[in-house]
Order: structure tokens, then sequence, then C-alpha cells
């Protein structure tokens, strides 16, 4: 097997303490900037290197401060890649690619023990799911044995191997890409893997304008002028901002509206006796918990300090479509998960 690196974990030099309320104080004197200023930078840098897919830069931004990870499924040449990399060589801390294949195994990710003849015992090197930012590449391509080794890491922010767990570091993400499941050499992702992803964001072909600008912009990288200096956003602010975002306020009423928007997705009869012969299986707790912090970081990246009901069907889509699984019959008529969580939308009031 291929020997893994190991990277230092800068996650432990980088804990955030002390109150919330100073918190963004000691993060705007250690960067310059506090956390919102640095968002807006950071989106401004993500809309600069992505170019026409403003609801990605969108998503990737409402997964950092949700503390969750990001599937992102699309044809090849979509920038998938790239809006994942940019977004890690923006942030501090460290970040590996894993490029999935069907020979990768489980231990060329989270490492292997290795027997040291001079003591008798076993050492465990890590592998690179110890890293701030993993980018799984192309995550569909691999069998689910090596899928579900993401598990444990992405639900429990831990590794065990034998008889001991090791902590991931406080800042863990992984964005995953992969092909649309139709391509060939692609494998269904397990439903308790996708439940692990905060989001599933599906990105679609650039138009005429912005594939012109990539045209531009590929030419500017050629000639080495497309690069400009970037400060990158510290984890000290991260952390921040994710406090900011729990702050935010969402009104008891569409906090009731939210629990019924996930209800409903397993009994939508209730509401419309058609979309309840569609749905085998709603989305889970997970589902109602991911909503939330979504729907607040929506909010708190337009510069409110408030939930509104937009928010909640923003965020709605992507937190909720990978989430709920169609009948047989559904898939049958051409019904898509999107077509269920629009039509659920429709039929559930609002408060």
């Amino acid at each position: 097997m291929e020997a893994l690196e190991t990277r230092s974990d800068p996650a432990s030099e980088a804990t955030p303490s002390g109150s919330a309320s100073g918190g963004a104080a000691r993060a705007a004197c250690a960067s310059g900037s506090d956390p919102r200023e640095a968002f807006t930078r950071l989106r401004a840098h993500l809309e600069e290197h992505v170019v026409g897919q403003p609801d990605l830069v969108e998503k990737l931004l409402v997964c950092l401060l949700a503390d969750g990870h990001l599937l992102v499924e699309g044809a090849p040449g979509l920038a998938k890649t790239t809006a994942v990399k940019t977004l890690a060589n923006a942030i501090e801390g460290d970040e590996h690619r894993i490029q999935f294949t069907p020979d990768l195994l489980p231990a060329d990710l989270t490492g292997t023990e290795i027997f040291q003849p001079e003591t008798g015992t076993f050492r465990f090197e890590r592998g690179p799911i110890f890293n701030n930012l993993i980018l799984a590449d192309e995550i569909n391509r691999a069998p689910a044995k090596v899928q579900s080794a993401l598990l444990e890491a992405m639900a429990e922010r831990q590794v065990t191997a034998g008889r001991h767990s090791f902590p991931l570091p406080e800042l863990f993400l992984v964005m995953a890409t992969q092909n649309p499941i139709e391509q060939e050499g692609t494998y269904p992702l397990p439903e308790a893997q996708l439940d692990r992803f905060l989001l599933h964001v599906r990105v679609g072909y650039p138009d005429a304008r912005a594939e012109r600008r990539v045209l531009q912009l590929v030419r500017e990288q050629a000639r080495g002028t497309a690069e400009r200096p970037f400060e990158k956003v510290s984890q000290e602010v991260i952390f921040d901002a994710r406090r900011a975002v729990l702050d935010v306020h969402l009104a008891p009423a569409l906090e009731e509206y939210l629990v019924q928007l996930v209800v409903a997705t397993r009994d939508p009869a209730r509401y419309d006796a058609e979309l309840g012969r569609l749905v085998e299986w709603g989305a889970s707790p997970r589902g109602t918990i991911a909503l939330d912090r979504c729907a607040r970081a929506v909010a708190w990246l337009a510069g409110r300090d408030y939930v509104t009901p937009d928010d909640l069907h923003a965020a709605a889509p992507d937190v909720l479509r990978h989430r709920v699984l169609l009948t047989y019959e559904a898939e049958a008529d051409g019904v898509t998960p999107d077509d269920f969580v629009a039509r659920l939308l429709r039929v559930v009031p609002l408060p």
C-alpha cells in the first residue's frame, strides 16, 4: 500500500476559548477583520475563481458556517473540484485531496497500524483524513466499503483503529464531488452516508457570458496574471462566525414551520394525497438540524440577524434532496426528489 503523508494538526493551536461575545473581538485583532468582513472577502474571492456558479459558492460558505459536509454533483468540467480547492486554499489549515478509485482501500483514508519490531507493538500511522479540509474527488467511483470508511469521521469527528479512537481537528470538512450516477463506473452512495452530508448541491452548465469569462480567466492564468494576493481566513474567524450564525434569531412560528416541513417528508399525505404515494422514506432528524443551521447561515450571509421564510426555502432543496427516498412508482413516473421537495414547499402552509 502506498505510504500516506501525515500532516500536523493546526486545529489544536486554533481552538477558540472564552465567551462568544469576546471571540469576535479577539478574531478581529488576530486577523485584522471581523467575521462578516472576512466572509465578504472570501465570497468575492470564490466568485472570482469559480465563474458562473454563484449557487455553489453560496453553499460552500453555508457549509463552512454550519460546520457540515458538502456533496457536489455535476458533469465533468463544471468547476466542482476548482471550487473546493479554491476554498481550501483560502482558509487557514491543511487540506488533502483524495482521488477515489475502484481499487482504493479504507486504510488509504483513515490510516493503518504499523508493527514496530523493536518494541513488539503497533503504531497507528494517520491517514489523510486527519487534515482540516478533505477533498473527496469523484467519491462515487469507489466501492461502498471505502465510502463507509468516512461515516465515523463525518459523524463523530474521530477515527477508530483497533481499541483506540483518534480525534479529528476541530475544523474538519469533507467536500466531496461526484459524477451523475448514470455515468460509467459510478456507484450510488449508501443512504446512511448521504445523510451525513449537510448539503447535496447540483451544478449545471454556465451560460454563454460566464463561459466567455472562463476563457478569459484561463488565459490570465496561463500568463500568470490571474492570481492576486489573498489573506487567508483564520480558523479563529471561522469559529466566531459560526457562533454568530447560531445567534441569528429564528422566530418560534418559523421554527415550527421548519419542523413541519421535515416531518411532511415522512408523511406528505396529510397535505397532498398524491405526494403520499411518492415517498418511501423521509428525512431524518438530522435533516431538521441541518435545515435550521443552513437557514441561519443563509440569513447571516445576507447581512441579517433573523431568519425569513425565504431563507428556509433557499436551503430546503439542498438539505432535503438526498434525504428523501422515493418509491419505485415515483421513479417510474419520472418524479425526482427535487420535484417532490418543490411541491412540498408549496403545500405546507406558512405560519
